[in-house]
């Protein structure tokens, strides 16, 4: 089976399954998204979803979460991992979105990145996700099936595997494969016990052959 070959089933499959895949964070604006995705960080989505509605209650508006002071935006995160850090990365992004973006959510990785608490995974969410760019954030869930299944090859570094997803994608497939992936590993091709016996790509998976061979007879 030829690369285009691998890709092509893959998607088709996911296309099938998982149609209507998007991102599970609760956000009503690109604003609102983008604080959810810098609490996501080694964080859950339920983590998040269960913190977020007290945060936009009181800080609606990059201006709002901009006067805010440590100490009263700490309460409202500390559930969160590392709240001390991503307290301090919310109010710095709010300031920032306010002194130099208008209060607008830039639509690029470049000036996302410029954002305190973002980085280039999350500048990718936020722009496959609100514009439907065609950028791939890689995180543990992307980086783990897409090495099962063959879609990557030796990527040591999300970037490394960022590069290989994203020229081998169709473009215009690349910001529903990017919640494709994450979905399937978070719910199906788990680190721990995958489910593969019950898997529509077992044929193709090398993690699923390299496990069979490992297997007493």
């Amino acid at each position: 089976m030829t690369k285009k070959e691998r890709y092509k089933t893959i998607l088709d499959y996911f296309q099938e399954t998982i149609p209507n895949a998007e991102t599970e964070l609760i956000y009503d604006n690109p604003f609102q998204l983008l604080v959810a995705v810098i609490l996501s960080a080694q964080c859950t989505d339920l983590r998040v979803n269960l913190t977020t509605p007290a945060i936009f209650e009181q800080y609606p508006t990059p201006e709002a979460m901009a006067g805010a002071s440590f100490d009263d935006l700490f309460p409202l995160v500390k559930s969160i991992s590392y709240p001390n850090n991503k307290t301090k990365h919310l109010i710095g992004m709010a300031q920032l979105l306010v002194q130099q973006f208008q209060s607008n959510v830039p639509m690029t990785v470049e000036e996302l990145i410029r954002l305190p608490g973002v980085g280039r995974k999350t500048a990718n969410v936020i722009t496959s996700v609100i514009d439907q760019q065609p950028n791939m954030a890689v995180d543990t869930h992307v980086f783990r099936v897409s090495a099962r299944l063959g879609l990557t090859q030796n990527a040591t570094t999300p970037l490394a595997a960022e590069k290989q997803l994203i020229k081998n994608i169709p473009s215009e497939l690349v910001h529903k494969a990017h919640h494709w992936l994450i979905l399937f590993g978070r719910y199906h091709c788990t680190a721990r016990n995958p489910k593969c016996m019950t898997c529509g790509l077992q044929h193709l998976c090398k993690y699923f052959k390299a496990s069979q061979k490992s297997t007493p007879a």
